[in-house]
């Protein structure tokens, strides 16, 4: 398994994602992508995915190594073989969380930022060099900038090239926590666990409000509604009960995900 692209690990509901092309900084091809759909199949019944990258670097985004500018069809690559993973990765139903070092470009900056959660290392390198191959930024980068830190913030980041480390990067919103490079794997992990033993269900129904909100389909009456209808098909099932009764009992919740 070591010599595969991606490296799928689950253990008590917890799912870890490893992009395993160290000598390429984890970038994607074709191939990698096919394995990638593959993997997040296996993720059907999992309380949590965490996505990382083995070696020097999260992604360090397309793997450009035969690429023909003057000849590919660039809407192509992006419609008909990123897009649909990105697009994937944002709609899982479980919560995910990006642990981010090195480099996160390109689509390896789309993968992390379709995250729920991105806990980076200080030496993480986070942004939008497209400006120094006359690019334009890909992979849902301009929705994941301008939702989590702002238009101002997003074109002074997509006009200069500027990359943030992990402290920039938590310290604008693009992250939600730095840690040291050596805290990365045990801070996720500890996330991971936490999350994973929560009432899921209930995440799931809050995930899908949280991206109407973002995506500007929702106005503040029907988020109301929304929460509304989610309540309401949760109420009675073994979380929600599971949840108010340990609460009335002052106990902690033992949750099963339903």
């Amino acid at each position: 398994m070591d010599n595969d692209t991606i490296i799928v690990e689950h253990q008590d509901g917890r799912t870890s994602i490893l992009l395993n092309r160290p000598e390429v900084m984890n970038s994607l091809d074709a191939d990698m992508v096919e394995r990638f759909h593959s993997v997040l199949d296996e993720c059907a019944d999992s309380r949590v995915v965490v996505i990382r990258g083995e070696g020097r670097g999260f992604s360090a985004g397309r793997d450009l190594s035969n690429a023909e500018p003057l000849e590919e069809d660039a809407r192509s690559i992006l419609a008909d073989l990123f897009n649909p993973l990105i697009a994937r990765i944002r709609t899982l139903p479980m919560p995910t969380i990006a642990a981010v070092h090195g480099p996160a470009l390109g689509v390896g900056f789309g993968i992390a930022m379709a995250c729920d959660l991105v806990v980076a290392s200080e030496r993480s390198r986070l942004g939008s060099p497209f400006a120094n191959i006359g690019c334009v930024l890909d992979s849902g980068g301009h929705a994941a900038l301008v939702q989590r830190v702002g238009p101002h913030r997003a074109l002074e980041l997509i006009y200069t090239g500027r990359l943030l480390d992990g402290a920039a990067a938590a310290a604008m919103g693009l992250v939600n926590e730095v840690v040291d490079a050596d805290d990365l794997d045990d801070r996720v992990a500890e996330l991971a666990e936490q999350i994973g033993s929560g009432p899921t269900a209930a995440f799931a129904a809050s995930k899908r409000i949280v991206h109407a909100v973002a995506d500007s389909s929702a106005d503040f009456d029907q988020v109301l509604d929304a929460e509304a209808d989610a309540q309401g098909r949760l109420a009675g099932g073994p979380d929600y009960v599971e949840g108010i009764g340990a609460f009335m009992e002052k106990r902690p919740p033992r949750f099963v995900g339903s």
